[in-house]
């Protein structure tokens, strides 16, 4: 099974994206992940990792035919080049820490060969959080979430229950006031340690295991 990222400019009208997606339909290819976004008032790109695709060069040259299509450029894939996703959300103090943390320590795992990332994200009021994590649901390559902030319950922890509900992503939470931390698969204080540990919680490169923690405080 090949798989391949491509990059496709095309003019800005209506039809175009159909077009390119009936083609890899009948061409038995499969679309893994996708993002359309308009780069000017004439013009957008649309970027696609495709799996099954059993020829790329005659492939690229039936997308090159269509009227509408100005480029194909072929790349790696983002999982290839950002790898697995750790991400912070919560207070501006809190998530800089975090961070801190993670960046250190996804250094150390990124220069032995793995690809890790971080994001984040300082916000403040329990909707906006609670959208925010409600949202990691729909990134892709998620692996840990890190809720950091002074306090958080409510609507945030509801979405914390959806997401591990319908996905699979580690939540680490600082310890803080608030019904977050029992949904929490960990709990920890110091927020550069809870960095480290994400990064460590999803690194194939580290050997360490929450199921293997007989605690989930620390």
């Amino acid at each position: 099974m090949k798989e391949i990222a491509i990059n496709i400019k095309a003019r800005n009208e209506p039809g175009v994206l159909n077009d390119i997606s009936a083609l890899m339909a009948r061409c038995g290819i499969n679309i893994i992940y996708t993002h359309l976004f308009i780069e000017d008032k004439d013009s957008g790109s649309i970027y696609m990792e495709l799996e099954d695709v059993k020829n790329t060069e005659i492939f690229i040259e039936k997308i090159k035919g269509f009227e509408a299509v100005q480029e194909v450029e072929i790349h790696r894939s983002l999982a290839d080049i950002y790898g697995k996703r750790i991400i912070i959300i919560g207070g501006g103090a809190q998530v800089a820490m975090v961070a801190h943390g993670a960046i250190t320590e996804a250094d150390r795992h990124n220069i032995r060969g793995e690809r890790i990332s971080v994001d984040t994200i300082p916000l403040v009021g329990e909707k906006e959080l609670a959208e925010a994590v409600s949202a990691v649901g729909r990134l892709p390559r998620v692996g840990a979430l890190v809720l950091a902030g002074s306090i958080m319950g409510g609507s945030i922890t509801r979405a914390i229950e959806e997401i591990k509900d319908e996905h699979e992503v580690i939540v680490i939470s600082l310890n803080m006031p608030g019904s977050v931390t029992q949904k929490a698969d960990l709990v920890v204080t110091d927020p550069v340690q809870a960095g480290v540990m994400a990064v460590m919680a999803v690194a194939e490169t580290a050997i360490f295991d929450l199921k293997k923690l007989k605690r989930k405080r620390f």
